[in-house]
């Protein structure tokens, strides 16, 4: 998996801007629409943003989170990177560093200034999505790195098996379990997972294989 290039150009972007002064951020709105991101407002119940996960792209929708509000937007965060279901984007009026800490929780990789500047919405925009998109992909690749961990068990007791079936040490069975993964077009993973979980180690279609393989080994001995 390669790493994610650069965004520069944010046109067909829908951005969430959760804030109950929504007067206080045309500057915002006006500059997003100029770069070719909608905008729409999150209704707040309470204190709290009524936004629905299920509705957020993370290729497509920016959150904008006004830190001002306590707890006004509270989103569902990956198990292992702890990522928002899309970009989150701060706005600040006071610097206070529980303000900061509460949108880091949010999820947030960039920050706005209140009154927002015309010429500090692009940086922001650049940062805030690029990071974002930087650290889904290696949340990815810990993801995967996690489901190998998983698998390594499933690993090593089909190879203990093919030993076991095949009469051959370690290394013999660990290249036989490889050729078949090719041929069936699996992951080595894949292929020992579904070897252990089946109650013949040696399926039909390969057992004169399997029967000449240990014929040729006995000889040989």
């Amino acid at each position: 998996m390669t790493e994610p290039r650069l965004l520069q150009n944010f046109s067909g972007g829908r951005g969430i801007v959760v804030t109950d002064r929504a007067s206080s951020l045309d500057v915002l709105t006006t500059t997003l629409d100029r770069l070719g991101v909608t905008t729409n407002p999150a209704d707040i119940v309470g204190s709290i943003a009524d936004i629905d996960p299920a509705t957020l792209q993370p290729d497509r929708s920016i959150v904008f989170i006004d830190g001002d509000i306590s707890d006004a937007a509270t989103l569902p965060l990956s198990a292992i990177g702890r990522l928002p279901p899309a970009p989150v984007i701060g706005l600040l009026g006071v610097s206070a560093p529980s303000r900061l800490k509460a949108l880091m929780r949010a999820g947030a990789t960039s920050f706005l200034r209140k009154p927002v500047h015309v010429a500090a919405v692009y940086p922001a925009l650049f940062v805030g999505i690029n990071e974002y998109r930087r650290h889904r992909y290696l949340e990815t690749l810990l993801e995967d790195q996690e489901r190998r961990r998983r698998s390594r068990r499933d690993v090593v007791k089909a190879i203990i098996r093919t030993m076991s079936e095949y009469g051959i040490d370690d290394d013999e069975a660990y290249n036989l379990l490889r050729r078949r993964s090719m041929t069936t077009r699996q992951t080595m993973e894949d292929l020992c997972k579904d070897l252990v979980r089946s109650k013949d180690l040696i399926p039909s279609s390969d057992r004169p294989e399997h029967d000449e393989f240990v014929l040729k080994k006995k000889l040989a001995d």
